[in-house]
């Protein structure tokens, strides 16, 4: 059974009942462990003192705030308990907003939310109503030693619960910008029968980490005793005419579903500035 990360009350309103969150996904890497590289033996981390000069045991630690240069004030895990604010046991919604005005870039852990056993009428009912009117909720939690705005949303089972990076938090870069006057009406046409030519279920499952299972591939093979073979470089050419990338793009992929080979024959004739076929029909007629 998965265990859980936070458990308390979820209010909206007057309305209040019990839920649990769990963990909905996390990354996955490969670690490796530091060993020397004289008799590969591993290699430990010590907390050292600097004013006595020696090592000292983890028990021995307590969290400090540093106020002044080199000067600190001593926090007690039980005095951080004593400030921790009603939201580290009441997760209060604060307002609802429609689905499409949240931008993902605030979004930042993602958790599923999920009933106790005396919460599941009030749970569905939440559920129906978000789902049907396509709003999210937004509530402030307490968890992990920080207080989080987060964003409720309806998937196709349950609620789901990100925490939200505050406004502060996200990056503003001046160079992230997008000038569309450089494109040409031409060339756009031609990049959507592209991206039409490429559309495709959305199916996670099929995607993979080529890096790690290259990684693990390597790590199988000096266990082996086999030579570690080099993955090939991606050749990417220079693009030098957009337009004529864009067509030889076409020509590698099947026909549009949404245009016929009229349609698209008529496209790439006018992007290369030939009239097309049908211009060409009237002005024979």
């Amino acid at each position: 059974m998965a265990t859980s990360v936070w458990r308390g009350q979820l209010t909206f309103g007057l309305v209040s009942f019990p839920v649990r969150l769990f963990s909905a996904a996390r990354s996955e890497t490969i670690s490796f462990n530091l060993l020397h590289h004289k008799d590969h033996s591993r290699i430990k981390q010590v907390v050292y003192c600097q004013a006595e000069d020696k090592p000292v045991p983890r028990s021995e630690l307590v969290k400090g705030y540093e106020y002044e240069k080199d000067q600190y004030v001593v926090i007690e895990d039980e005095e951080i308990k004593k400030v921790a604010p009603r939201t580290a046991k009441v997760m209060e919604i604060l307002e609802f907003v429609q689905a499409g005005e949240v931008d993902p870039i605030f979004l930042e852990s993602s958790y599923y939310m999920a009933p106790d056993e005396n919460g599941r009428k009030p749970y569905a009912l939440l559920f129906k109503a978000l789902k049907d009117t396509g709003y999210y909720g937004i509530a402030k939690v307490a968890m992990h030693n920080r207080e989080h705005i987060v964003i409720l949303r309806p998937n196709d089972k349950g609620i789901m619960l990100h925490t939200m990076y505050y406004t502060g938090e996200i990056r503003r870069v001046e160079e992230f910008h997008t000038d569309t006057s450089l494109v040409k009406e031409k060339e756009l046409d031609l990049a959507k029968m592209l991206v039409q030519s490429l559309e495709s279920k959305f199916e996670p499952e099929k995607y993979h980490d080529t890096y790690l299972e290259n990684l693990q591939a390597l790590i199988d093979a000096k266990l082996q005793g086999r030579e570690v073979v080099e993955a090939p470089a991606p050749r990417v050419a220079p693009v030098i005419d957009i337009m004529e990338a864009l067509k030889q793009s076409l020509a590698q992929r099947k026909p549009v579903k949404t245009e016929t080979a009229a349609e698209s024959q008529q496209v790439e004739e006018e992007a290369a500035g030939q009239p097309s076929r049908k211009k060409r029909q009237r002005r024979a007629g």
